[in-house]
């Protein structure tokens, strides 16, 4: 059978026999993959901690019927341990690798890999605020699947101008005459903080107030749960910290 090697990140797991696991996998090159850890839950397993969710290794597998088997692991990134240590972390992380297992196939994407990496190792050093963590990711990720959202033009016509109508199923902000009767608004620092987070910008991002970061979650989260069949089972146990700003 086929030997390969890749890296990859560990989306889930599950139990299989006594001492065997099934981990699907996300890889930088062969797009999603499930694959059996033989005899990893025995304490004397050799990369047994290597195959833990939010875990990046090198990993060398080979290609089996139905599912492909783990024969070697080499630690890249030890993430699980930080995050698990942060029930927020935590939270966040869940909703990452659920959403990032429903928008990835067998063809794979090495954008939706690296943006998937990063966003783990952010959460584990505490570079940002988990909030913003998760709803930059969330936000970058639908885009990269072909969801981008408009918080600049609108999005139905494409004309320019400061637009507080958010309409999440015509793919976010709409002007006036595109918004239906009813349509919610918000302030534009929200606005402005949407676009940050889909652009990365940080300094932008993290000096947002909380009000702004409140209403922005809230609609991040409407939009994923709209564009992913069936939603994020994780995303309403997602604990959001709390800011003064």
């Amino acid at each position: 059978m086929p030997v390969y090697r890749d890296e990859a990140v560990v989306l889930r797991t599950h139990k299989l026999g006594e001492a065997d696991r099934i981990v699907t996998l996300l890889t930088r090159r062969h797009g999603k993959v499930r694959a059996v850890a033989k005899g990893v839950r025995r304490t004397g397993s050799k990369f047994g901690a290597r195959l833990e969710p939010f875990m990046v290794a090198d990993l060398q597998l080979y290609e089996g019927r139905s599912l492909d088997v783990v024969t070697q692991a080499e630690s890249l990134g030890s993430y699980g341990a930080e995050i698990t240590q942060d029930y927020a972390a935590y939270t966040a992380a869940n909703a990452m690798v659920e959403a990032a297992d429903k928008l990835t196939e067998a063809e794979g994407s090495l954008q939706q890999y690296l943006l998937l990496v990063g966003a783990l190792r952010s959460l584990a050093r505490a570079e940002h605020g988990v909030g913003l963590t998760l709803d930059s990711y969330l936000l970058r990720a639908l885009a990269l699947a072909g969801w981008a959202p408009s918080f600049q033009d609108c999005a139905r016509c494409g004309k320019t101008g400061d637009h507080t109508a958010v309409v999440v199923q015509l793919g976010g902000v709409v002007c006036d005459d595109d918004a239906p009767p009813g349509t919610p608004r918000i302030a534009r620092s929200t606005v402005a903080l949407l676009g940050a987070l889909l652009a990365g910008d940080w300094a932008f991002a993290e000096a947002a107030a909380s009000v702004d970061r409140n209403q922005a979650s809230g609609i991040v989260a409407a939009y994923t749960q709209w564009h992913l069949e069936r939603g994020l089972r994780s995303l309403p146990h997602v604990s959001r910290e709390t800011t003064t700003t």
